[in-house]
């Protein structure tokens, strides 16, 4: 079994990018003014968007490296709930799995075209944040399917979070910047999304073998947030 760890070619250095986060977590600004979100928008757009196509941002990689020798590296690594052989193949093994039918499926099928995502991990994301009911409400005050914060929402240029339409949009327009910022690592990406780039920044996270072996200086509920989109993308797909 083997894992397909990327070495990341550039973090991405722009400080708007770092003041914003998905689940409010390690925001260093929690708040953007509503008469600067086109400035905001247009800057995202700009330098992560801009030279992104419409492949998948998700392919394999030439490099692998050896379950096994990554254990004897770093045996820690061996009491990590996320360290099993369900999860390390986990998001390599879906990408043109077809997926359980949603009410969403337009949306999320339009999203995916749009952004380079695929529809298994759009849906996944869905499931695990809000379990597919566009009105949840997080106590951190997330909303709608993908769980958007408002200052994140304003910057993705999303008007009301509780329209599938645009919350499907705006999460998986700010998932598809995660990937670009971390080179398509899926992993990483996934816990930007959850607990903020900032966090991983800080522990000098850049590929996914690091990752794996730092998962437990991370938050539970980010360790926790890898495992339940593992289970997800079994679960959406067929």
């Amino acid at each position: 079994m083997q894992i397909d760890p990327r070495v990341l070619k550039q973090m991405i250095q722009m400080q708007v990018m770092n003041n914003i986060d998905l689940s409010g977590t390690a925001l260093e600004s929690t708040t953007v003014q509503s008469s600067g979100s086109d400035t905001f928008e247009s800057l995202l757009e700009q330098f992560l968007w801009n030279s992104v196509d419409n492949k998948s941002t998700t392919a394999s990689t030439s490099s692998n490296l050896d379950l096994n020798m990554l254990a004897s590296l770093y045996p820690s690594l061996v009491d990590s709930p996320y360290f099993n052989e369900d999860n390390v193949n986990a998001f390599a093994s879906y990408e043109n799995q077809q997926t359980i039918p949603t009410q969403y499926d337009d949306i999320i099928k339009q999203a995916s075209q749009k952004y380079g995502i695929s529809e298994a991990l759009i849906k996944a994301v869905i499931k695990v944040e809000s379990s597919f009911n566009p009105e949840t409400v997080s106590s951190a005050g997330a909303k709608g399917l993908m769980q958007l914060m408002d200052a994140t929402a304003r910057g993705l240029g999303v008007t009301n979070s509780f329209d599938p339409a645009q919350n499907i949009d705006g999460g998986t327009k700010y998932l598809s910047y995660q990937l670009k910022r971390f080179d398509g690592q899926e992993k990483l990406a996934l816990a930007a999304y959850n607990g903020g780039p900032n966090r991983l920044a800080k522990l000098g996270i850049q590929t996914e073998q690091e990752l794996m072996e730092k998962l437990h200086l991370l938050p539970k509920e980010t360790q926790n947030y890898l495992r339940k989109i593992d289970h997800a993308l079994q679960s959406v797909t067929v």
